[in-house]
């Protein structure tokens, strides 16, 4: 045989089958079953952190007292600044007046330094934190 000798033949043969292997690889597909469920807890965690509320953030609270006073101070904050979200939380015996989710306390203070023009005894409050 002229300059093709059996060791080629097994190289060529080899590269051959070889490729067809990584081609038949190449195009295997997988399929995944999942919990249809997991799609409507991804998008009820999204739009909790969105509300601020899976994740540690600060309020800014200018009244804590009875609900009437509450409800009034709420609605004159609401008049006046009005600019971030606000609510009324219920602490037991006190109803709080708390405005904002603040991502960080550069953010609350910003915030703070508004708010206190019409409301003077203004503080900021990290919820659930026991500093």
């Amino acid at each position: 045989m002229n300059g093709i000798t059996f060791k080629n033949i097994q190289l060529a043969l080899a590269a051959t089958v070889f490729s067809f292997a990584f081609a038949k690889a190449q195009t295997a597909q997988s399929t995944i079953n999942q919990d249809e469920r997991i799609t409507e807890l991804l998008d009820l965690k999204s739009n909790l952190e969105r509300e601020g509320k899976l994740t540690d953030r600060y309020k800014i609270q200018i009244y804590s007292g009875s609900l009437n006073t509450a409800s009034s101070t709420l609605k004159k904050y609401r008049n006046r600044v009005g600019t971030w979200s606000s609510s009324i939380k219920h602490e037991t015996p006190n109803y709080k007046v708390w405005i904002g989710s603040f991502k960080n306390r550069r953010e609350t203070d910003r915030a703070l330094m508004e708010i206190k023009k019409d409301f003077p005894n203004a503080f900021p409050v990290k919820p659930g934190s026991r500093d």
